[in-house]
């Protein structure tokens, strides 16, 4: 990966960008996608959006969510420690012994995930999954008066940021999932701006909000774009590690490509288009099968007004929604390298009718 887009992903990374409060990572985001669009703009969702030759036809939708798993500060107690809600799907079993970041109007403020010590549980806790309630944030105040001065009930809360460098070309960082598709969306415009004079298609790459919590920011900004062709990047879980079935979940590996889906969620004819052009460049792919919505951005984009030709791209991943996901760079190039030929090979004159 070249050095500025390795820098751009690290720069996402390090921001905090739980469902409902994007607005570092969007920022991040914009200055980025200002060098390559002819325009870019923020709806009132939250929505950035970057358009590439907006006049062209048909109008293509990239979109990748921008929103992370997270926390919300819901209640501080007497003895200063902090409750909290959680943003998006957990494993409960992941949360308690980490560092976490609060993030407040006065700065950031570090906190620890805390639980009863093992050596303290009962035999019948020791076997139970915690609620979210049973756990807390100590930020190491002597009481409630001293927490507040400091944390504000609805403050987000994140892992800490901690992007490294694997061996053979693998990373690790909280909230992959799904930064990184809307880095790909940045990546697919900036190729794309290299080739404008060829591209005959209107592109806006969006980095969507809210996805966590319900698919909410595609929603609104399909409504608003009204593309003819949308595609949702996002992240799909491999099955190249320990106790994964492949018989349910198929064969998708870190480093063999980008994953291009099957089924009710995705327009034939666009997944035809995306495995023609993967072939002509010389582009790694992989077929996942999901027989009724993906629980992605694709979900929200297909069924906007009158309905959308939908793909999705995904980008294998392991140990999704923990703080230590993992993926391969490769497969980020791959991926950004299909949706820019695809966007290449549109024309107003395909018809996408199944």
């Amino acid at each position: 990966m070249r050095a500025e887009s390795l820098g751009f992903l690290q720069a996402m990374l390090a921001q905090p960008s739980p469902s409902g409060y994007e607005g570092p990572v969007r920022e991040v985001w914009r200055r980025e996608a200002r060098q390559f669009a002819d325009r870019v703009e923020v709806d009132l969702h939250g929505n950035a959006i970057a358009a590439l030759h907006p006049e062209g036809r048909p109008r293509l939708m990239l979109a990748g969510h921008m929103d992370e798993l997270g926390f919300q500060i819901a209640h501080i107690d007497d003895e200063g420690f902090l409750y909290f809600n959680t943003i998006g799907g957990f494993d409960p079993t992941t949360i308690a012994g980490r560092k976490v970041c609060i993030h407040t109007a006065n700065g950031p403020v570090l906190g620890v995930t805390g639980r009863k010590a093992i050596h303290l549980m009962s035999t019948e806790e020791r076997d139970k999954v915690p609620k979210t309630h049973e756990l807390w944030i100590d930020i190491g105040a002597k009481d409630a008066a001293a927490a507040r001065q400091r944390v504000a009930i609805g403050d987000p809360v994140t892992y800490e940021p901690a992007f490294e460098l694997l061996g053979d070309g693998l990373a690790v960082a909280r909230g992959f999932d799904d930064r990184m598709g809307a880095f790909v969306a940045a990546e697919t415009l900036r190729r794309l701006h290299q080739d404008r004079d060829s591209l005959r298609a209107g592109v806006f790459a969006v980095a969507t909000v809210q996805e966590e919590v319900g698919l909410r920011g595609a929603r609104t900004s399909a409504f608003g774009i009204d593309p003819l062709v949308g595609i949702a990047i996002d992240v799909t879980h491999s099955s190249d590690h320990p106790e994964v079935d492949k018989r349910k979940v198929g064969d998708i590996k870190l480093g063999a490509g980008p994953v291009l889906t099957r089924g009710a969620n995705v327009n034939p004819k666009v997944f035809a288009l995306l495995t023609e052009v993967a072939g002509k460049e010389g582009i790694p792919y992989q077929v996942e099968a999901t027989a009724g919505g993906t629980g992605t951005d694709a979900n929200a984009i297909q069924i906007s007004r009158s309905g959308v030709a939908t793909g999705l791209v995904s980008v294998p991943l392991r140990y999704m929604h923990t703080p230590v996901e993992v993926l391969s760079l490769a497969d980020l190039e791959a991926a950004s390298r299909l949706l820019a030929a695809f966007a290449l090979a549109l024309d107003e004159r395909l018809d996408f009718t199944p």
